[in-house]
Formats: C-alpha cells, structure tokens, sequence
C-alpha cells in the first residue's frame, strides 16, 4: 500500500504556470505506475498525463499535449507535474494516482484502473 498526498495547486491567469507535486510514503513508490487525473467542474475524472515506473515513458491526453510535463524522482519518493500555459479549461481538482497497470500513449487509464489516490488539488485558471 503507498500513501499518497498531493500539493501545489492554486489560482492563476490564463498562459500562466503552476508545479503539482505528489509525495509518497508506505510501500515502494517505483513499483507503481503513476498518473495525474482532472475532475473538471460538472464532468468525470480523467487521466491527462501517465509515466511509467521508471520514468522513461510519459504520455498525455491530446488537451494537455506540449504544456503539461510529468515526471517522478524514484529516489524521492516524488511525481510531478509541470503545467504551463495554463487555460480555463484546465481548471479542476488534480489528483495524482498510482496503478498497478502498465499505461501507453493511447491509454492513460481511467479512474478504475488507480488502486491509490491522493486527497486532490485545486487548480483554477482565470481568463
């Protein structure tokens, strides 16, 4: 079991940037799969960037492709994700998720393919 807790969301104007960080703790953050979902207002949940348990393969949803980086540091425990030029439509609770599966570039997971969540984090984006 890993625990999760995720942080770095706010409140920011279109084209702006925002860091989100999700720091694990409990059982072996490498072993794990890791994505970062978005419930926007009034829609569900969704997976808009994954990485692989090495790190070496991220993918992303087409809406976020060329401004949304993930990363994760193994050695801290940490996931990441960049968010640049920020939209409106960006605005959501992110939550960062860790899976058992193995993801690919046309397949990021839905919410049931996450066993771990953390507790989620407000991002809100002006225009």
């Amino acid at each position: 079991q890993v625990q999760l807790a995720d942080s770095g969301g706010g409140s920011v104007q279109a084209g702006g940037s925002l860091r989100l960080s999700c720091s694990a703790s409990g059982d072996t953050f490498r072993y794990y799969a890791m994505g970062w979902l978005r419930q926007a207002p009034g829609k569900e949940r969704e997976a808009v960037a994954a990485i692989s348990r090495s790190g070496y393969n991220a993918y992303y949803v087409d809406s976020v492709k060329g401004r949304f980086t993930i990363s994760r540091d193994n050695a801290k425990n940490t996931l990441y994700l960049q968010m640049n030029n920020l939209k409106p439509e960006d605005t959501g609770v992110y939550y960062c998720a860790a899976s058992n599966r193995d993801f690919g570039p046309r397949n990021l997971g839905s919410s049931r393919d996450y066993t771990y969540w953390g507790q989620g984090t407000r991002v809100t984006v002006s225009s």
